[in-house]
Order: C-alpha cells, then sequence, then structure tokens
C-alpha cells in the first residue's frame, strides 16, 4: 500500500499514542522533533564581506545556503555535479533525460505542459520556510488536493475495490456502534459518570451516523447508490462493508492518510512543477553556480578549505579555496569522497543510509475525472506499485500525469532493480485492479527510482541507524567545515524540502556568530 504501517504509525503518534509506539516511532525518525526550531535569519548587512565560503551541492539546502550568504555579503562559490540545479527537486518534462548509474536510460515524451514531479510533490500548510521562500521569490502556488473520499482502497484483492470515503466513515460508524453498545451494558460505568454516558452516546450517534437503537445500518456520508428513477426522491446508502474487512492492516495508511499533519489538507503545489522552486532561487544565485562540477576531495588548511572537483565540460581536475566549506551533499555520498575528516566524523556520516523510492507516471486521458468523479487524491491496492496517485492541476483538460506506482519501504530496492519493461507492466496491472479496463489508456511511461540516480542515491535518509549523537555531532561545525541538508536539524514538521531549508539557515546561522565572534574579537586586540 502506499502509506505503509509504519506511516499509519507516525499517523496515530501526531495525535497522542503511548509511550512505546512513541519510543518505536523515534528510533524510525518518526514523530515529533525534540529538535530545536531554527530562528529567522537576522543577518547584519555586509557581515560576510571579506569571507569566502565553498557551497557543496544546489540542491534546496545548498541553494538556500547560497542566497542567504550572498545577502550577508559573503563572497560564495558553489560546486554542482549536475547539469541542473535542484538536486531531488525534479520536474521532468518532454525531451528530459533520466540516466542510471547502472546504464538504463530513458527521455521523458510526454505532451508539452505536462510535468512528472520525480522527487517532492506537494508542500504541507506547515512547511512555512518553504511557503515563505515561495512567497518572497515570486512562485506560483495552487492548491494540492492530497485526499478524495472518491479515490479508492483495494487492501484484498479478493474482494472488489471501495472508496476512501467508505473507508473512512463505515470504519468510523461501526467502531462508534461498538463503543455504544459496551456503553449500554454499562462495560464503562468504572470510568464514566452518568452525564459523561450519556453525552458520549449522543455524540457517538452523530459521530458515528447511528440509528435509534444506535446501531451502524450505513451512511450517506459513506457514498450513495445511483440516482433514483423519480425525482425528488433521496438517494440510497451503499451497503456497509463488513467490519471485518476494514480491519485490514492494509487499509490503516488510507483510513489515517489525512490524520497525519503532513498529509493534512492544506496542501500545496507550485503552479508548472517543483523546479520552479529551485529555478526561482537559481535566478537569484546563479553567477555563484558551476554546474558539472564533480567534487572527489576535501582538505581542510590552517587559514581555510581546499576542494578538487572534476569539471565534466573541460575534463579537468580544478582546485579552489575558501575561508570556510559547507556541504550540502547527501552524507553516504559525503563518506565516500577523500577527506581528511576526523575517524569520529566519517564514522557518523557512515550512520544513516540512503532509502529506495520508485516513480513511475503516464500520460493518460483523464478517465478518473470523467467516469470515476475522482479529482486529485490518491488510491491504494494491496499490490508491489502500492497506489494511484491523481493529478490535482489543469482540472477537466484532455490529459494528465498520473503517477501508478509509488514505492517506498519494504520491497522498494527488489521493484527499482527490475527492468523498466517490468516495472511498468506492474504499473498497469495496479491501474486495472483498481480501474478495470482502464489501463489502455495509458502511454509515453517514465519510471525513477531514486536509489539508481547518480548524486543522489536515494530519495531521503533512512534514520533507523542515524543516532541522535551522530546527528548532533554532524551539526557542529569541524574546524572550518558544516554539514547541512535533508535531515539535519528537524524542524520538528518532518523531512522534505523543509528540513533542507533550515538546515541551510542554522548553519548559516552558525557561520554567521562564528564571524560576528572573531570580528569582536578582533576589535578588541587592536584597542
Amino acid at each position: 500500500m502506499g502509506l505503509t504501517r509504519r506511516e499509519a504509525l507516525s499517523s496515530i503518534a501526531a495525535v497522542g499514542g503511548d509511550k512505546a509506539v512513541k519510543d518505536a516511532l523515534a528510533a524510525l525518525g518518526l514523530g515529533p522533533s525534540s529538535h530545536r526550531r531554527p530562528q529567522p535569519l537576522k543577518l547584519k548587512e555586509g557581515l560576510g564581506q571579506g569571507t569566502s565560503v565553498l557551497v557543496l551541492g544546489a540542491g534546496i539546502a545548498g541553494l538556500v545556503t547560497a542566497l542567504e550568504l550572498i545577502r550577508a555579503g559573503f563572497s560564495v562559490q558553489v560546486l554542482e555535479a549536475r547539469d541542473r540545479v535542484g538536486g531531488r527537486t525534479w520536474s521532468l518534462r518532454n525531451g528530459d533525460q533520466v540516466e542510471y548509474k547502472d546504464g538504463r536510460t530513458q527521455t521523458a515524451a510526454f505532451d508539452p505542459g505536462l510535468y512528472f514531479n520525480a522527487g517532492p510533490a506537494r508542500i504541507p500548510s506547515q512547511h512555512r520556510t518553504i511557503l515563505d521562500y515561495c512567497s518572497e521569490l515570486g512562485v506560483p502556488l495552487e492548491v494540492l488536493v492530497n485526499s478524495s473520499h472518491g479515490a479508492q482502497v483495494r487492501p484484498d484483492l479478493s474482494h472488489p475495490a471501495f472508496t476512501v470515503g467508505q473507508a473512512t466513515n463505515d470504519a468510523r460508524g461501526h467502531l462508534s456502534g461498538l463503543l455504544a453498545t459496551a456503553v449500554q451494558r454499562n462495560a464503562l460505568d468504572d470510568v464514566l459518570s452518568s452525564e459523561e454516558r450519556t453525552r458520549l452516546l449522543a455524540f457517538l450517534q452523530v459521530y458515528g451516523d447511528l440509528s435509534q437503537e444506535l446501531a451502524y445500518e450505513g451512511s450517506l456520508r459513506s457514498g450513495h447508490l445511483e440516482s433514483p428513477a423519480h425525482p425528488g426522491a433521496l438517494p440510497a446508502s451503499a451497503n456497509p462493508i463488513d467490519l471485518e474487512h476494514l480491519l485490514h492492516p492494509e487499509l490503516w495508511g488510507a483510513l489515517l492518510h489525512s490524520e497525519f499533519p503532513e498529509f493534512s489538507a492544506t496542501m500545496f503545489q507550485p503552479v508548472g512543477g517543483m523546479d520552479r522552486i529551485t529555478d526561482a532561487f537559481y535566478r537569484r544565485v546563479s553567477e555563484q553556480v558551476q554546474l558539472s562540477a564533480e567534487v572527489q576531495q576535501i582538505r581542510q588548511l590552517e587559514d581555510g578549505v581546499a576542494v578538487t572537483y572534476h569539471d565534466k565540460h573541460s575534463g579537468r581536475k580544478q582546485v579552489v579555496r575558501a575561508d570556510y566549506l559547507i556541504t550540502t551533499l547527501p552524507l553516504p555520498l559525503v563518506a565516500k569522497l577523500d577527506t581528511d575528516f576526523s575517524n569520529a566524523i566519517k564514522t557518523a556520516l557512515l550512520s544513516p543510509r540512503n532509502d529506495q523510492a520508485t516513480k513511475v507516471a503516464w500520460q493518460s486521458a483523464r478517465f478518473w475525472e470523467t467516469d470515476y468523479r475522482t479529482y486529485g487524491g490518491l488510491s491504494w491496492v494491496e499490490h508491489p506499485a502500492r497506489l494511484l496517485w491523481y493529478p490535482s492541476n489543469d482540472l477537466n483538460t484532455r490529459d494528465g500525469l498520473l503517477v501508478a506506482g509509488y514505492v517506498t519501504g519494504e520491497g522498494a530496492n527488489v521493484f527499482g532493480a527490475q527492468p523498466l519493461d517490468t516495472q511498468f507492466a506492474s504499473s498497469k496491472e495496479a491501474v486495472e485492479l483498481l480501474h478495470p479496463g482502464y489501463s489502455h489508456h495509458l502511454r509515453k511511461p517514465l519510471a525513477v527510482s531514486w536509489e539508481h540516480i547518480p548524486y543522489s542515491e536515494g530519495p531521503w535518509l533512512q534514520r533507523e541507524h542515524f543516532t541522535a549523537d551522530a546527528s548532533a555531532l554532524l551539526e557542529q561545525a569541524h574546524g572550518r567545515v558544516y554539514f547541512a541538508g535533508d535531515g539535519l536539524v528537524q524542524s520538528g514538521v518532518g523531512i522534505w524540502q523543509e528540513s533542507a531549508a533550515n538546515s541551510a539557515r542554522y548553519v548559516v546561522g552558525q557561520l554567521a556568530e562564528r564571524v560576528t565572534q572573531q570580528r569582536e574579537t578582533a576589535a578588541l586586540m587592536t584597542q
């Protein structure tokens, strides 16, 4: 399923849960973060004049770092191994190339105007830092429909699909009925007063849409049957789904999806693709960014740092020096570089692992709108492809970009290693299981398995082995080197682009404080 039991447990922790659940989630890097929230940057104008900083990587973290340093007057140079900025913030359009480390290649063939957000595709309203940058940089946003009651779920292939709305409301109705029965049988008298008992029964009748006898017999909230033949008649409720079927473990994610803050309304997307954000940053810092510069070696000097990189344009090795270095490269990739870091730092860099994730996208006639009246949201199916993600932009146009497969977590590495044709066939099969007879609309497929993408080698960090001590160590300066990026200095609202941006701002603040103290000390010594 798209949201696994692990993600379902995250939702439980978000609304309260016992200590064992919260401890388990903390070990997975989920749930509320104990990290401090980075404060707004208020750097003195001209603070960095005369100080040079080298930034490695031009993803969100690198671009935020560069912009904030330039604003404060630092001399900045950014080295990016790709021939584009954005890192994992990557929107693919007609003619764009996808190249894997193992030599597999694809070319996006979508019609002009269509795009595929292969990396991050949604911005929660809690991600204030990214939203504030969008506002400042003039990136137009539109609402993203992340949850639709009209989407489909099929947790058990021996039963037909049903809607998210029916799953949610039938589960609520059944459980309300069970609790009402328990209250009526005085099973809760030891914890409820007489007044609380009366109020709870009244609440459950409304909450679960129970009958006068406090039984669940179905609800129009779960959807209704086809409109009756004669005008003015009330629609009939669909027959409730059995509770046993609703308790299927693979349904938990769908039931709790919109309760988890990262996936709750309101969510946004940039108009025209997620890379509109990194494009806007790039327009502000383009003179400081060098593309196709593959870093190979990092050395700390007495008075600065030296970085050796391969210039893929000229084919030559180049060495660049600066007073300080901020690397925003994925930590597992930094661990592979030739560095003179201490053993403690090298061990900390090796502690997190890159995760795996594959998205499969198709151009398709928008049958989910015309025939299913589904406008955005996600459908889940018990299948290797896991889910379907419907677009919520450009509604009622002829074609749309359907993500028919978003595979993360357990089994993602196996899926991503399969031949592309096998992945596409699996994706089509998932569409057929939820929308029988409609897979013939799918054409021009494209898959991105992030563990196979050079200079990323994963969609995000697995934090299972990333200890608090290792994380804290990498949040400090080491000589003249700083680390920033997704997964460091979490803001309490998850990871994604928000974590990368907040980490960058935190490190810039650290460096600014260091430079300020050095100058104050120098001024005192000259008095």
